[in-house]
């Protein structure tokens, strides 16, 4: 089953969303948001994106650059570990949507890059 962690309020999830409902593929909505991720599931996803962690933080959100952001411009760095650790404390900063079919995943931005893990009716 395709598994899509899902924020309503984005248009790229929800055109995600949309393309999963409309091909007929079965899937699980997780509204991370409402049911947030636990460090141990949220680095198997990094494991299955097969990205460092820095790669699902956006860094242009408010949270991001009113708590981290001079962290990065004072030369610190945050190694993957406090990057995961941040996630978890604030799920607003993960990238969304992530979608995931077995073993392969993507960050859905823009929607259509599902189509390199879902099958095509």
């Amino acid at each position: 089953m395709i598994v899509i962690y899902h924020n309503p309020e984005s248009s790229d999830s929800n055109a995600c969303l949309e393309i999963l409902e409309t091909h007929k593929h079965a899937h699980e909505v997780i509204k991370y948001q409402e049911k947030p991720l636990d460090k141990t599931k949220l680095i198997k996803i990094i494991k299955i994106l097969n990205v460092k962690p820095e790669a699902l933080i956006r860094k242009e959100s408010k949270v991001w650059i009113e708590h981290f952001k001079h962290l990065e411009d004072d030369g610190h760095i945050l190694d993957d570990d406090n990057l995961i650790d941040i996630m978890i404390e604030y799920q607003d900063l993960i990238e969304r949507p992530i979608v995931i079919n077995g073993q392969k995943a993507v960050i859905g931005k823009p929607a259509k890059r599902i189509f390199d893990i879902i099958p095509q009716n």
